[in-house]
């Protein structure tokens, strides 16, 4: 698909997962499945049977350009987008979709996180190929949405218009809702979660922040004429000191009228916790995930994971977390990750950054 691009969002720090992201290493850098290869590198993968490599770009903060380097070796500087702050997945997809207007105005774009893992990739390209030759038009702001199978309260969900369309004009948005209302997503039929993969013609997403977000659309619209040229890094830390803290979904998705679902049943996760990785893991009889040098005894439903030269010797837990990696050992009850953000900020208050 020769206007087909890919945006890779890679820059966040991966909290839930600390202490084995930690902020030199967050996890889309690390091999946390065990395949030989990072999410960042499998996510890459992913696009490559559809997707010509030079048309793949990832946006990273600046303090992981090096590690995209590394782990990416065939991309060219062009291709790594190098923000400056954290600003959340709106300006991130403004300064690639200028980026990749100013190259190609006709382009269609896919947005993808690093970190997600897709278990049945060809029928997720078949989804996206549902949602790349809809919005060829440049008319329709596409998101995929995947059918919920448990009331999860960390996942925005979508509600669509009931249609034999393969392409569903989108109704609402809800955003990590209470469990009750969880279950009455389910039980209604007509909600997805929102698995935060995006696909849209160039024009209509640049439309979209004309719209919905015009103070990000004049920032970035004001910098195209640096964009390949020397002088693109300063335009764009400049084009950041601008911004404000703003997620697509909030932004534009929710705000705008001209957006659609593909629904997708691919084997996705998240792996936004360890909670779900222990979902996705294989588990002995007692539910247990070991990954790592353990003897376990009376202990079900619990994640344990450390290095192959220390022994970690656990009894009587349910549900829990034990982890030791590099300086921090964490034992904690492994389905509170909202806690995981207060852990992480204790840390960094009372011990120090070289903990995190």
């Amino acid at each position: 698909m020769k206007n087909h691009y890919v945006v890779i969002m890679a820059g966040g720090i991966g909290s839930r997962f600390w202490p084995y992201s930690r902020n030199g290493q967050p996890k889309q850098f690390l091999d946390i499945l065990g395949t030989g290869r990072s999410l960042l590198q499998m996510t890459y993968e992913r696009f490559l049977p559809i997707t010509d490599k030079a048309n793949i770009f990832v946006v990273t903060n600046e303090d992981y350009a090096g590690l995209v380097r590394e782990q990416l070796p065939e991309l060219s500087d062009n291709q790594i987008l190098e923000e400056p702050l954290r600003r959340n997945t709106a300006p991130c997809i403004a300064y690639a979709s200028y980026k990749i207007a100013k190259k190609d105005p006709e382009a269609v774009i896919t947005v993808a996180p690093s970190d997600h893992v897709i278990f049945n990739e060809d029928k997720f390209r078949k989804v996206l190929e549902t949602a790349i030759a809809a919005a060829g038009g440049q008319d329709k702001l596409i998101t995929i949405g995947l059918k919920p199978n448990r009331p999860e309260t960390g996942y925005g969900y979508i509600q669509y218009h009931e249609s034999d369309d393969l392409v569903k004009r989108v109704k609402t948005f809800t955003e990590k809702p209470e469990r009750e209302l969880a279950k009455k997503f389910l039980e209604s039929g007509d909600f997805v979660w929102n698995s935060g993969i995006f696909v849209w013609g160039v024009k209509a997403i640049i439309k979209g922040f004309e719209e919905c977000l015009p103070e990000v659309a004049e920032t970035f619209s004001d910098i195209e004429k640096a964009l390949y040229t020397d002088k693109e890094q300063r335009a764009v830390n400049d084009a950041y000191s601008q911004c404000g803290n703003i997620s697509i979904d909030y932004g534009v998705m929710e705000k705008a009228n001209n957006v659609y679902v593909v629904l997708g049943d691919f084997g996705w996760s998240d792996l936004g916790s360890w909670n779900s990785l222990h979902e996705l893991s294989e588990k002995n009889v007692d539910n247990n995930v070991i990954q790592g040098n353990a003897i376990v005894y009376e202990t079900t439903n619990t994640l344990i994971k450390g290095p192959k030269d220390k022994l970690i010797v656990v009894q009587g837990l349910d549900g829990y977390l034990v982890t030791e990696c590099g300086n921090v050992t964490l034992i904690c009850k492994k389905d509170e990750e909202a806690k995981f953000r207060h852990y992480v900020a204790d840390v960094k208050d009372q011990k120090g950054k070289e903990y995190l």
